[in-house]
């Protein structure tokens, strides 16, 4: 969308155009950072099949010819433990705070729904309105409607959702209805980011992102929530042209010896493995050929103190 088709839909009184905030918000596991991969047709936002993937709020950018809407992923949200997940907590807490609209994404049929009093009485205080959407519905194809309906109507009760929206971002369903929705509650304006702009992040955080990644696909139990990633080098060839290739180095924080031996594996096959699929991905997603190199340190504790996660790159906006 160029400036002039901007300007002429802004103006168009029968069809202004909208950009705005919307907070994606619920339970750890719940498929957000997937729908938001699969609204994009991109893979942007950390997933895995481990809770608690997403620790920072990250922006993502949907653009259409009627509306901008800025997707902010959120952390599961969940009882913190440490001050790690203190710190996952405010990040979702900002993003609702300055949302024009919350999606609160569930996962259908979840056995853990009748634990989430404490993101409801987060989504109370919000007064922006919200949509739930219903993930992974592809599990219900086959049963009764009333299986549906009835697990919804809990939710339903505690936040009063504008909207509700089954959806799947396994096969896509319905999640163009879920956009279109969601869109309804963006404020008139012109687009806030240019139409080619896919996420609010830097190619160094997206980096370390997708070796975090591959580090909770590659490894079982409480190794991924005790491992944090520091890009200490990252040179592109958009920025040093005498390059030919991305020069990324970075440190694997872990908490324990042991937990630094099951990342290196066997004469260093683990770790050789990681580094293998994470070039992959981010030699997809940058478009250059990627040198990585990576090194795992031993942090004791660096969970559960504020000093810890902000020596280990987990900082306050």
């Amino acid at each position: 969308m160029d400036g002039t088709l901007a300007m002429e839909k802004i103006t168009d009184a029968a069809n202004p155009y909208r950009a705005g905030v919307v907070a994606l918000a619920g339970p750890p596991n719940a498929g957000k950072s997937s729908i938001v991969n699969a609204l994009l047709h991109e893979h942007a936002a950390a997933v895995s099949s481990k809770p608690q993937t997403t620790r920072n709020a990250v922006r993502c950018i949907f653009t259409t010819d009627e509306y901008q809407m800025v997707i902010i992923d959120t952390p599961g949200t969940h009882r913190p433990k440490y001050a790690l997940g203190e710190f996952m907590m405010e990040e979702t807490g900002r993003a609702l705070e300055s949302a024009d609209a919350v999606c609160f994404v569930v996962e259908a049929l979840c056995e853990r729904a009748g634990d989430w009093d404490d993101i409801y009485r987060r989504l109370e205080k919000i007064r922006a309105p919200i949509v739930l959407a219903v993930n992974k519905i592809d599990r219900l194809r086959g049963k009764n409607e009333d299986v549906f309906f009835k697990f919804i109507e809990p939710i339903q009760e505690r936040i009063k959702p504008a909207f509700v929206v089954p959806v799947s971002a396994l096969d896509g369903t319905n999640l163009d209805l879920l956009a279109s929705e969601l869109s309804k509650f963006l404020p008139e304006g012109e687009a806030i980011y240019p139409e080619d702009v896919m996420m609010d992040a830097t190619e160094r955080f997206l980096a370390g992102e997708i070796i975090r990644e591959r580090i909770f696909e590659a490894t079982e139990q409480e190794v991924p929530h005790s491992v944090a990633v520091m890009i200490e080098e990252f040179k592109s060839p958009d920025e040093y042209p005498e390059l030919r290739r991305i020069e990324a180095r970075a440190d694997i924080i872990v908490e324990r010896p042991g937990q630094k031996g099951i990342l290196i594996g066997r004469d260093g096959a683990k770790l050789k493995s990681i580094i293998a699929e994470a070039r992959r991905v981010m030699e997809r997603r940058f478009g250059y050929p990627v040198s990585l190199k990576l090194w795992v340190k031993v942090k004791p504790q660096w969970r559960k103190s504020m000093s810890g996660i902000r020596n280990a790159g987990y900082r306050r906006a």
